[in-house]
């Protein structure tokens, strides 16, 4: 028997005059304390779980609608890690959340310093279009977790995950605390206006921008995962053929709509030619029929987003190597771009601007592996930076000589999913850090305690006016720490001295 076509619920934006109001109503509720209580946290965690694992044929659907894409990928890139993240909070929110008793000086034990890990309130997480699944049900465990009410708000490119996500909420999770807010960018300005606890942003630098300018006027704290172009540095004593499967499948892999996707490739000269015939070779083994016709391959989310790769292929000065076919860009077409190869590429080219993402690969050939490293720290610090290499010598100097948000050696991808990893950028490509334990601090506030017995005024009474000599004495001898020796190294410059 045939199974039943999905039908995914109409979607709709949320009224513009009750986004006020349901942020106020998640902060009422805050306040009873309910979302203290840690079963009750499991609880909610568990459902969410259930809402993922109950409507996977509902999900796939709703990613190929938006995104093109197929279960077999989906299941690997977005919905394994999403249930893996729900299930980590759901096994270690006790431990997380449990007060600690930080290292302190023996002058504070009776006074018992203690740091309470205490919800923010409730937080907002804006949604990129790329991974709707991963990047919203993962950070909304974290702020379940964490004991913060919280609102979801989807991309408005992914209309059709987003009207998922309004139908299920209610049905899974309590909505007195968790809810789902559809709309484009004046949903997103009323959100904006609105006082939070929180607010995590993953997306754009010109976004981000508009974002904490917004959250500036409230104090709203935020965190950013940014992206940027994240470089890939092949060394020839790498494993080439391993090389070439993992890069192509960061890039294709969304159909290259990935935010630490590889960028570009920078190459020493005298590897590139081997390099480059290998880079074919695996495109014509992924897709021996051609991309096109493939299953296995996802389309551009967007008209808009389609028409700007098109133009960085119409203005680019490289020469396309494979690749480079595209189809219309109508909402109900194909949004098609072929994994595309670009070789002869300069530092100054269309395609080295700003961050592709999308499935075309520029590849930049270098001096050596000195030249690769200056290149990557002449340019904005990036979400990830990838090397190959067999040679532990290249690995080391590429992570100890260049910065970035992750890096990671031999393969792409799988920092944003490992467990126990922080995932975020530095600089331009975000500010904080987020999945597991980390997301969970992300929305916690560590409030410092303290509970001071009276008996201590019989040696601290000193801080009390009026101050005499032994007071002073007494006070200096427990405010003041010893000294380690000075090293000869750290003596006082004597060319300093006036």
């Amino acid at each position: 028997m045939a199974a039943q076509p999905v039908v995914l619920p109409t979607w709709a934006p949320t009224p513009l005059d009750t986004i006020s109001q349901i942020r106020s109503d998640l902060e009422t509720n805050f306040r009873t304390g309910k979302t203290r209580d840690i079963e009750f946290r499991r609880d909610q965690l568990l459902g969410l779980a259930y809402l993922v694992q109950e409507n996977r044929v509902a999900i796939h659907e709703a990613l190929r609608k938006d995104l093109g894409r197929s279960e077999h990928e989906s299941d690997i890139i977005e919905i394994g890690g999403t249930l893996g993240e729900i299930l980590t909070a759901y096994k270690s929110v006790g431990k997380w959340s449990k007060s600690e008793r930080p290292p302190f000086a023996f002058n504070y034990f009776a006074m018992r310093p203690t740091i309470r890990k205490e919800p923010k309130g409730v937080v907002l997480i804006l949604v990129p279009f790329n991974y709707p699944i991963l990047l919203s049900l993962g950070p909304l465990a974290s702020a379940i977790a964490a004991g913060c009410p919280c609102v979801v708000k989807p991309s408005e490119l992914t209309t059709a995950v987003g009207a998922l996500f309004a139908e299920l909420f209610p049905k899974y999770l309590d909505p007195s605390f968790y809810r789902v807010v559809n709309g484009a960018v004046p949903e997103t300005t009323r959100l904006l206006e609105q006082p939070w606890g929180h607010i995590l942003f993953t997306g754009s630098g010109r976004i981000a921008k508009i974002v904490l300018a917004a959250a500036a006027k409230t104090l709203t704290p935020v965190t950013t995962e940014l992206g940027g172009k994240s470089p890939v540095i092949v060394d020839p004593s790498c494993d080439l053929k391993t090389t070439c499967r993992r890069i192509l499948w960061g890039k294709t892999a969304n159909a290259g709509q990935t935010c630490v996707a590889p960028d570009y490739i920078l190459v020493p000269r005298s590897f590139h030619d081997t390099f480059v015939t290998a880079l074919r070779e695996t495109l014509n083994e992924y897709y021996p029929g051609g991309a096109a016709s493939s299953d296995s391959y996802s389309r551009i989310v967007s008209p808009a987003h389609h028409k700007r790769l098109v133009e960085l292929l119409d203005n680019t000065e490289g020469k396309v190597t494979y690749g480079g076919k595209t189809t219309g860009a109508t909402v109900d077409g194909e949004r098609f771009i072929e994994p595309t190869v670009v070789t002869g590429v300069s530092i100054d080219d269309s395609l080295m601007r700003d961050e592709i993402f999308g499935p075309i690969l520029p590849i930049i050939a270098v001096e050596d592996i000195d030249e690769a490293i200056r290149i990557v720290n002449s340019r904005d610090y990036p979400l990830a930076l990838y090397v190959f290499a067999r040679d532990a010598k290249v690995k080391k100097k590429v992570f100890e000589s260049t910065q970035s948000g992750s890096v990671l050696a031999n393969d792409v991808l799988l920092q944003v999913t490992a467990d126990g990893l922080p995932f975020g950028g530095i600089g331009p490509s975000g500010s904080g850090q987020h999945t597991g334990k980390y997301g969970f601090d992300m929305f916690t506030h560590m409030r410092a305690t303290l509970d001071n017995p009276s008996w201590l005024d019989l040696i601290m009474s000193g801080r009390f006016p009026p101050f005499t000599d032994k007071s002073t004495k007494i006070i200096r001898a427990m405010a003041t720490p010893s000294l380690p020796p000075r090293k000869a190294s750290s003596a006082p410059n004597p060319a300093l001295k006036t």
